[in-house]
């Protein structure tokens, strides 16, 4: 249950980054878990469902962290406008190649 719960939680955080730290939990948790139920026979599809969504979480925050750090990359001489239309403007510019 505590797999299935944290890979939850993971999922729905993974756009900050906190997902993917809770998905690693979660992946111990659920591999633990579907050991368990292998042995008892119980809690079999909560386990599995944990890992899955921890493992979509720790997705998500991987590929969250490329497209920040792509985009970091490509705007970086937007960084010190004088207003936030100039900001803007500057992305603007940055991703479309101008």
């Amino acid at each position: 249950m505590a797999a299935l719960v944290l890979g939850l939680i993971s999922l729905s955080s993974s756009i900050v980054f906190i997902g993917g730290l809770l998905g690693v939990i979660g992946l111990v948790l659920g591999s633990a878990a579907l050991i368990t139920a292998k042995r008892t026979g119980v809690g079999r599809s909560k386990a599995v469902t944990g890992l899955v969504t921890s493992a979509l979480a720790i997705v998500v925050s991987v590929v969250v962290a490329f497209f920040l750090a792509w985009y970091a990359n490509k705007t970086q001489e937007c960084y010190r406008p004088d207003s936030f239309q100039q900001y803007k403007q500057c992305v603007h510019e940055q991703l479309n190649g101008n």
